[in-house]
């Protein structure tokens, strides 16, 4: 099974919860009026689209129902789908990548959503590509996540580099940084505490990692990945905000998408954050994680063809 096809099933549960309903919705109506308008709202809220972006498209559709572009309740579906299609494609999904020398990717998010996992998945996903790997251990604060990480690295067959527990995380992402630039490594990924309770601290220990890695390469980190869990639905948009105001974050990687009817999160993430989201995971698999297109995502969603 290719990825599309992976991607497709991951999304069964979110397209039931989301386009399915939709469609069982405007089947049971004859005209539209204020009670399927009131039921179509309720069933973007409940697919976990996130009240922002829900009020959005209730917006569009009630423009499109005066400009004469919805005339029966059977044209909200085809409506709905290209409205999301535009959001799920606005802004670039692009991965910014080093022109010469280690792209270094700072990789955030709280415990539990898949963090260190998602970062072996991208090792395993750079090496496929041909690319030599480093993983740095500057999660120092749970000697569990070193760990985690140098059985991803050893996995995966990648250098890991790692201090004591409890050491500092920007003397860990100094030392790979120097051990990127002089192995000539092509991707450095660099895992950090998520610790959300203490935002202000997180800010300054991330902004002490992004000084120190500025002094040795300029242009680096090259991209502030959050991962977030899929299955938290519209907890994920709150840790996202959170987040954001406390790292320059510049993409998402959305975690777990199959199996939950959640998944609608996307849309919130990229219509009311305005975030990127550049890596999907589907499964369990080393190779289910993959960065994120969009077009591919929305006939995904919507059960088109490839």
């Amino acid at each position: 099974m290719g990825f599309f096809d992976r991607l497709k099933q991951g999304l069964t549960k979110t397209r039931e919860s989301l386009t399915d309903k939709i469609e069982k919705l405007v089947i049971g109506y004859a005209d539209i009026d204020e009670d399927l308008l009131d039921e179509l709202e309720e069933t973007l809220i409940m697919a976990d689209v996130g009240m922002e972006t829900t009020e959005r498209l209730m917006a569009d559709v009630r423009q499109g129902i005066k400009k004469k572009e919805i005339h029966e309740p059977a044209d909200l579906k085809p409506f709905l789908e290209g409205k999301i299609s535009e959001i799920l494609k606005e802004g670039s999904d692009d991965i910014r990548m080093a022109a010469e020398g280690p792209t270094v990717f700072l990789v955030i998010g709280v415990n539990g959503a898949g963090k260190t996992t998602t970062i072996g998945k991208l090792a395993a996903y750079y090496k496929g590509q041909g690319k030599s790997v480093m993983l740095a251990a500057a999660d120092t604060f749970r000697a569990a996540a070193i760990d985690q990480l140098q059985v991803w690295g050893d996995r995966s067959g990648v250098t890991v580099i790692r201090h004591e527990e409890g050491s500092d995380p920007a003397a860990v992402a100094f030392d790979a940084v120097k051990a990127a630039a002089a192995r000539r490594v092509d991707v450095l990924l660099i895992d950090t505490a998520g610790r959300l309770q203490t935002k202000s601290n997180l800010m300054e220990e991330l902004k002490k990692i992004n000084r120190v890695i500025g002094r040795e390469l300029p242009e680096a980190p090259h991209e502030t990945f959050l991962v977030l869990d899929a299955t938290t639905g519209q907890n994920a948009l709150s840790q996202a905000d959170l987040f954001s105001k406390a790292a320059p974050i510049t993409g998402v990687i959305l975690t777990k998408l199959d199996g939950t009817a959640k998944g609608g999160v996307i849309i919130g993430l990229k219509a009311s954050l305005s975030l990127p989201v550049k890596w999907v995971g589907v499964g369990e698999g080393i190779d289910d994680l993959r960065p994120f297109v969009a077009e591919e995502f929305a006939k995904a969603l919507f059960d088109r063809e490839e």
